[in-house]
């Protein structure tokens, strides 16, 4: 599965993911960290990218897309360190998983 890591999340979720098996870039490494909501969620479109975000907006995209649907993984912690959230996430990522595979667009981890 291949995932799309958005500006507000830590370059390090992406290689915690790559090292548990999936492809995972974060938007500054597919030099989009400047780039709208519109265009993230057009690239992840493109390259069959689930969006991993802090950020309401994508959630509220997908809400109001009829078609062109890309999965978003909508991420609900509050400020922490780098290490506290990939530490935090790692044990949910099987879960998060189970939903993608069952078919889920809108996932809130919290």
């Amino acid at each position: 599965m291949n995932f799309l890591i958005d500006a507000q999340l830590p370059p390090a979720l992406a290689r915690l993911i790559t090292s548990l098996g999936h492809h995972a870039v974060h938007v500054e490494e597919a030099k989009l960290l400047l780039a709208t909501d519109e265009a993230i969620w057009d690239y992840a479109l493109t390259h069959q990218h689930v969006i991993i975000t802090k950020d309401e907006d994508f959630k509220n995209i997908l809400l109001l897309t009829a078609t062109s649907r890309t999965p978003v993984v909508w991420v609900r912690i509050g400020n922490c360190s780098n290490a506290a959230l990939t530490r935090w996430f790692q044990p949910l990522f099987p879960q998060v998983l189970g939903y993608l595979q069952q078919g889920e667009y809108l996932i809130e981890v919290y």
